[in-house]
């Protein structure tokens, strides 16, 4: 099965694709390869070009108060897990708390790493970071594995909160919907939201089935039409009934 998740307002999308930045990180600063490590610093910069487009600590935090008051409503209710409750509470809690902890602007400290910027001026220019233009670059790739995972990994440090907060706030928010299966009648597939307000759309689709959905929503009309691929990988219109599984996520 291939899940396929469309943000429905900007702030969702920047969270989903700091989130896509944070996977490809994660595997990268894992790897023992220079160039893997490059991947992973590449990607910290990327990270900072898309935090900074936004207060994102802030939203984050607000948002944070918003699904603990949430919670704490659910209380009163004698169909709920307390345990369960009390375990997210606490790493809403426990989440928020690092993130208010945080100092300055995220990633603060990698902008007031000169080297670190001279890097990242010349990442910008394709192939700008070979070792004739960044000598000591270059040799700092030389170092062993560990050494460039611990610098890495020291420089990732203070922005880890505020990925943590966000892996928690999509979490809470993928959470929120239930999933229903549906059919796209020759690969379409229409429906009335009639104003209701959604954060995101999660669309699940048999990987066999050989279908790639094309989603576009607003508050009040959800479409979605499927496509396949050819032999030279176009996106052609698949006239086929497709089965597939629905959630509409909102806090």
């Amino acid at each position: 099965m291939i899940v396929y998740e469309y943000p429905f307002n900007e702030r969702i999308r920047t969270l989903l694709r700091l989130e896509d930045l944070y996977d490809k990180f994660k595997f990268f600063v894992h790897q023992e390869h220079p160039m893997q490590h490059h991947v992973a610093l590449s990607t910290i910069f990327d990270m900072l070009e898309v935090a900074g487009r936004a207060d994102l600590k802030s939203d984050l935090l607000q948002e944070l108060e918003r699904q603990r008051q949430t919670l704490l409503g659910y209380r009163s209710n004698p169909n709920v897990q307390t345990e369960m409750l009390d375990a997210v509470l606490a790493e809403v809690d426990s989440v928020s708390g690092a993130l208010v902890s945080s100092q300055g602007k995220t990633g603060q400290n990698v902008r007031d790493n000169e080297w670190l910027m001279s890097i990242r001026g010349r990442t910008i220019i394709p192939g700008g970071a070979c070792e004739f233009d960044l000598p000591s670059y270059y040799a700092w790739q030389q170092r062993s594995a560990e050494q460039r995972y611990g610098d890495i990994v020291t420089w990732f440090a203070p922005l880890a909160p505020l990925f943590d907060a966000l892996a928690l706030v999509l979490r809470l928010l993928r959470d929120s919907g239930a999933a229903k299966k549906m059919i796209a009648n020759a690969g379409s597939y229409q429906q009335m939201l009639q104003g209701k307000v959604y954060q995101m759309l999660r669309l699940t689709v048999d990987s066999s089935l050989g279908a790639i959905p094309e989603i576009s929503a607003n508050k009040y009309m959800l479409w979605v039409r499927f496509t396949t691929q050819g032999g030279d990988l176009k996106p052609k219109p698949l006239e086929e009934d497709v089965p597939f599984e629905l959630t509409l996520c909102a806090f």
